[in-house]
């Protein structure tokens, strides 16, 4: 009796230990997000997320950028057909940019399926430049009145997110 006893609070006390060990979404949150060019906004997303895995949080937080980045490519496609000559030249960019864009998160979700995290990174550094180069084409006049600029702020702050979890992913040798 005291057998059972010993080893059913030793079977407790195991099942406890490895479940107190176990990260939550929260745990993540308060890792990842400190880190990251807007945390307010990564915490809503990795919240959304609802996972402590980081490679989950990862191709989670890929597929809103690849979302973004398609949509900002469509809208950037619609608003170079206007009969504004200089609008018409920066959104024309601005498609090239996030077509490329679009390109790199594929590549990124392709390096994290094989879990090459440092391909993760580089690729989501490459779709900041892209957003960046979209971006410079309105810092002289004309101004981008449409969503576009704010679509491309949602995307850094996306990458950011990545570029963070990439690096606290491990690196196989």
């Amino acid at each position: 009796m005291a057998n059972s006893i010993i080893l059913v609070l030793s079977s407790l006390l195991a099942f406890l230990s490895l479940h107190a060990d176990a990260a939550s979404p929260n745990d993540v949150v308060s890792t990842v997000c400190p880190k990251t060019s807007n945390p307010g906004f990564c915490a809503s997303v990795l919240k959304s997320a609802g996972s402590p895995d980081l490679a989950r949080v990862a191709a989670y937080t890929l597929n809103l950028a690849r979302t973004n980045a398609a949509q900002s490519l469509s809208l950037a496609r619609s608003l170079a057909k206007t009969s504004e000559t200089p609008l018409k030249q920066c959104y024309s960019a601005c498609s090239v940019n996030y077509d490329e864009a679009v390109g790199e998160i594929e590549q990124a979700q392709n390096y994290l399926a094989v879990g090459d995290y440092n391909g993760v990174n580089v690729e989501a550094s490459a779709v900041m430049t892209e957003v960046g180069e979209c971006d410079g084409t309105f810092r002289n006049p004309p101004a981008d009145t449409s969503s576009l600029t704010k679509n491309g702020k949602t995307l850094e702050d996306l990458c950011s997110i990545i570029l963070v979890i990439s690096n606290l992913l491990p690196t196989s040798m």
